[in-house]
């Protein structure tokens, strides 16, 4: 509605298909991956269907509102991700490029909010 950003919609939905790759590679058997790996998955896949919705906002309260949970969750994606480097279930080389487009989204869900 408010923010028609073709671009942004099919990079939000890339970003949830790459979360799901580097999730895929984690330890089935492991509870900590599996469960961290889960909480990742989920808010990965949040950030481009919150930004549908807030495409389909009503209002502009609700856009900006659905905006700022895809910065939450752009967020959330990249706490999980940075605690999952830290215990060694991903390498920077596989994660770093992934955590480098959070922090890509996360700027510009900020602007948007502005």
């Amino acid at each position: 509605m408010f923010h028609q950003q073709g671009d942004l919609r099919n990079r939000t939905r890339e970003f949830a298909r790459r979360v799901a790759r580097a999730c895929r590679t984690l330890p089935g058997r492991d509870n900590v991956a599996r469960v961290w790996g889960d909480q990742l998955l989920r808010a990965g896949g949040s950030v481009g269907a919150n930004y549908r919705e807030a495409q389909r906002g009503r209002s502009r309260a609700e856009y900006r509102s659905k905006l700022g949970d895809c910065l939450r969750e752009a967020d959330e994606s990249l706490f999980w991700m940075e605690l999952l480097e830290l215990d060694g279930y991903f390498k920077p080389a596989l994660i770093g490029p992934l955590k480098q487009e959070t922090d890509e989204l996360i700027a510009i869900f900020v602007t948007l909010l502005k």
